[in-house]
């Protein structure tokens, strides 16, 4: 079951992400793709919102990965890992890179987000989401949602 859903603005775009939140749970990967600026990031604070994480959600261009613990005071029950793959790959091997990440020593534990991981980091768990985001001349976002394997088409079912 792909979902496929247009948010006009990026408030949409965070509350889209909340409630994709409500459906994550630890051990989670999300492939986030998309052009430079069409919303990735955004998804992701609207995630960590939902998710109820500390810090605020910036995008990990340059630092690669940030670890966001849960906040009890705002509800918070996972860890969200947000990763950026757009500077690897410039090794022969860019899944080398992600493994001297140590994602792999997280993901059973965190809701994991990588921005441009296809072809990067599926080898890491057996099921996972792929987040394929368009934006059109008038800002529309076109976020379609694809499950690989696991329970995701039944979670993607449930979404409100």
């Amino acid at each position: 079951m792909t979902v496929v859903v247009e948010l006009k603005t990026v408030d949409d775009t965070h509350e889209f992400g909340r409630r994709l939140a409500r459906v994550l749970h630890a051990g989670d990967l999300l492939l986030l793709s998309g052009p430079l600026g069409a919303g990735k990031t955004a998804l992701t604070q609207g995630i960590g919102a939902g998710l109820g994480v500390r810090g605020d959600i910036t995008s990990p261009t340059f630092v690669i990965a940030r670890v966001h613990r849960p906040d009890p005071a705002r509800g918070g029950r996972v860890t969200l890992v947000h990763a950026d793959a757009y500077r690897l790959g410039e090794s022969a091997d860019p899944r080398a890179e992600i493994d001297d990440l140590d994602l792999d020593a997280s993901v059973d534990e965190a809701v994991t987000v990588v921005e441009w991981g296809e072809g990067v980091v599926e080898q890491l768990v057996d099921a996972h989401l792929r987040v394929r985001i368009d934006r059109r001349d008038d800002d529309t976002r076109v976020v379609t949602c694809e499950p690989v394997g696991g329970d995701w088409a039944r979670r993607l079912a449930t979404l409100d």
